[in-house]
């Protein structure tokens, strides 16, 4: 086992866009690259290549041996396995630090890596990659990264996150499946519902960039409130008026013309309901009636 791990020597197994992105931008901060690995030498070497520094491997364990500071950069589904694979060859020791960077998993599925002593944590960069370029500007500047693990990992993390000049946020280790699926919500499933808005106006008549350049202004102004008065106080709109007629108009004829949205529309609408209530404005007399109109019919 290996206990004179080189200073601030940091390995990268899984040489995608994060694992590269993040090989470059921390040996712009000084951290030392020592070590790559991937699925393939190609990726591994074009890793090394673009930070011009450190060694390719094939082996990950003894990749790991080789360095305090250990990235597992792999898809979801490898990074335990890998993990399991660099423990049971004892890449790992009580000098080890080992992050991946899920957004959806834990520190817990690199417990083989703390059973021989390592530290154990995750980043997660709030941000979608692209293949490095010499030219580009680093994705991770003024982006947050959430981080959870063992305290000695927690610590480490914060200096990572801020030396790359991305802004820390600390979260319990049971509470990464939640972050995640806020994170889902507030980007993808944002996706699906400006997507139903456009398909509706589509509906309407309005060709596809038509349509969202008359949504676009409306979009945007509703992020800029949410960022200046909060969710509650940025509510506008039929729900929070208690507008029974409006939205009954709205149910008449997307249950006409476009039924398949209109189980989403009643669904938003009970959770918009929800909002709205918090609002000392909401009209108290309007809310029998809107939870009789936003039922889903199929209940």
């Amino acid at each position: 086992m290996n206990t004179n791990k080189t200073k601030n020597g940091f390995c990268i197994i899984g040489c995608g866009r994060v694992g590269i992105n993040l090989a470059v931008f921390l040996a712009q901060q000084g951290y030392r690259p020592a070590a790559f690995v991937s699925k393939t030498l190609e990726s591994a070497q074009k890793a090394m290549d673009c930070v011009r520094g450190g060694a390719v491997f094939t082996d990950p364990a003894q990749a790991a041996r080789d360095c305090n500071l250990i990235f597992i950069t792999t898809p979801d589904v490898r990074i335990e396995p890998v993990c399991d694979q660099v423990a049971a060859a004892e890449g790992f020791d009580a000098n080890s630090v080992v992050f991946h960077l899920s957004g959806a998993l834990s520190s817990v599925i690199l417990s083989s890596a703390r059973k021989k002593g390592a530290a154990t944590g995750s980043l997660h960069p709030l941000q979608s990659f692209v293949p490095y370029a010499p030219d580009a500007a680093s994705p991770f500047e003024g982006i947050h990264m959430s981080i959870e693990g063992t305290d000695r990992a927690r610590n480490l993390g914060q200096q990572i996150v801020t030396r790359l000049k991305a802004r820390p946020v600390t979260i319990p280790t049971d509470a990464k499946t939640l972050y995640h699926a806020a994170a889902v919500v507030a980007s993808n499933y944002l996706v699906t519902v400006e997507h139903a808005a456009l398909t509706l106006l589509g509906r309407a008549g309005l060709e596809p960039d038509r349509a969202f350049d008359i949504l676009e202004p409306l979009i945007q102004g509703t992020l800029r409130n949410i960022a200046a008065r909060g969710s509650v106080d940025a509510l506008t709109g039929p729900v929070v008026r208690g507008d029974e007629a409006i939205i009954a108009r709205h149910l008449t004829d997307i249950d006409k013309k476009m039924p398949r949205y209109s189980d989403l529309y009643r669904l938003l609408g009970q959770h918009t309901l929800e909002i709205a209530r918090k609002r000392p404005d909401f009209p108290e007399a309007a809310d029998p009636g809107l939870v009789d109109l936003l039922k889903i019919k199929s209940d």
